[in-house]
């Protein structure tokens, strides 16, 4: 769609479950051509760009609702949220530990309640829309199968338990057989368990983009967004089919934000991962576990695999990356959701046998695979709110493939911004998200040093590779 020296989406993405059945609106554009001038445009039509819209419509007063326009370079949700696992998992102690030990455990109990917060948020948003999207909330159980890594995070779970870090204490912590027991996961060292959500991430998106749509937002489909660039009263954006003034723009555009906001390349990285439905011919007997939890099964430290049961017996598996990690290539600063990663094509067939007690007979095998981009950022921290020195530009970008427990609540602090000029330490966003020039010009890597990869920091630099 564009020059591959940037990153943009690219055309012909593989199929992922979540986008078999497609909606009216996957490919729909509100307006024959592009308004020329509009309050503000919003690019990405994904989690950001959709949950960012509704905030805005949802807090504007009926009579004053600013306009706005909804620009996606390809289909609706085709991104990394239409990609992922659907797995609405607040983190408690797990990279909270590491924010405890960086930025202290005051920010890390400040997170972890953020992200716990996300739960009751979609819930009653979904309750209050009606959106039927498969949204269930049960039991998560993190499995650990090193004992190097279950000691760290017995630490750090514990650090955060004596600062009173509360959505910590509603993770139950278990070792050796009691925690095979509960998971029943072979081999099991430790486990952590409690409450996460799931459901159909596409279908949540589109039942939020309806609602804007039919508050006034203008939704325009398959309309690549180029350049972004200062005018007279605020910004031009250039698309490949017109240019739209706007006072303000929102950068809900995740790993591809740097390709139309410069200050974000090699801030925000396109990260490509993989994930799969395994369908379950022969369900596993009635005495053995059953798989009613969702899962992240943690082989060693930055190498797991998350597992979402789905209501019609099917599993989304993802991860895989002890098959390819080493081989920067593959992931790294890489666009293409077109093709597979081959190294792990065929990971996660026998998964379920391998990994679960009395999984054995159950015949459940891979019947769809495919990848994603997601935005990495180099310091591990999602980039939100007010562009440095860009007065009207907002992001909410970069969210390390952990989207679903941030996104939803850190738009709504935006919209606050953008309709109120609320200050960003005032919308209840965790302060460390702020997007700000000391992290712009920050120099540090945390996706390449927390990867233990043997390639260089300066090896992986240049240009975004769309890998064969």
């Amino acid at each position: 769609m564009a020059s591959s020296s940037k990153p943009f989406p690219v055309a012909n993405s593989i199929t992922p479950f979540w986008r078999t059945e497609p909606d009216t609106l996957d490919s729909y554009r509100s307006t024959a051509t592009l308004p020329p001038t509009t309050d503000i445009v919003v690019i990405g039509a994904g989690y950001a760009g959709a949950s960012t819209t509704y905030h805005l419509l949802d807090q504007a007063e009926p009579f004053s609702r600013p306009s706005i326009v909804i620009l996606e370079a390809r289909q609706v949700c085709s991104g990394a949220t239409g990609r992922n696992g659907g797995h609405l998992k607040p983190d408690v102690y797990n990279f909270v530990g590491t924010v405890a030990e960086t930025h202290g455990v005051e920010a890390a109990a400040e997170l972890a309640a953020f992200e716990t917060a996300h739960i009751p948020a979609i819930e009653a948003v979904v309750a209050k829309e009606k959106i039927a999207c498969d949204l269930v909330v049960a039991q998560a159980h993190d499995v650990q199968l090193d004992e190097a890594h279950t000691e760290k995070l017995r630490k750090a779970y514990d650090t955060l338990l004596a600062s009173g870090s509360e959505a910590t204490k509603t993770a139950a912590f278990t070792t050796d057989m009691e925690a095979e027991m509960v998971s029943g996961v072979k081999g099991a060292k430790s486990c952590f368990s409690y409450k996460a959500g799931r459901l159909w991430p596409y279908k949540f998106i589109v039942g939020l983009l309806k609602k804007c749509i039919a508050k006034g937002a203008n939704l325009q489909t398959n309309t690549p967004v180029v350049e972004v660039s200062k005018s007279e009263n605020g910004w031009t954006v250039k698309t490949e089919r017109g240019s739209i003034q706007a006072k303000q723009v929102v950068f809900a555009s995740n790993a591809y934000t740097s390709g139309i906001a410069p200050e974000y390349a090699n801030k925000i990285v396109p990260v490509r991962g993989i994930c799969s439905r395994v369908v379950v011919p022969n369900p596993p007997h009635p005495l053995s576990p059953t798989l009613d939890s969702s899962y992240t099964v943690r082989i060693k430290e930055g190498i797991y695999e998350y597992l979402v049961p789905r209501p019609d017996g099917s599993i989304i598996i993802g991860g895989a990356r002890s098959v390819y990690v080493q081989d920067l290539k593959n992931w790294y600063n890489v666009t293409d959701d077109s093709r597979l990663i081959e190294p792990a094509r065929h990971h996660f067939e026998g998964y379920m046998q391998k990994y679960f007690h009395g999984w054995e007979d159950t015949g459940a095998y891979m019947d769809r695979v495919w990848t994603g981009i997601m935005g990495y950022t180099t310091d591990s921290l999602p980039h939100v709110g007010r562009v440095p020195g860009k007065e009207g530009q907002f992001v909410v970008a970069g969210f390390n493939g952990h989207g679903m427990p941030q996104i939803f609540l850190s738009a709504k602090g935006v919209a606050q911004m953008i309709l109120k000029g609320t200050e960003f330490e005032e919308t209840g966003v965790p302060a460390i998200f702020k997007t700000t020039k000391e992290r712009l010009d920050s120099t540090q890597n945390t996706i390449l040093s927390a990867s233990h990869l043997k390639e260089t920091e300066t090896e992986a630099k240049g240009p975004v590779v769309d890998a064969k």
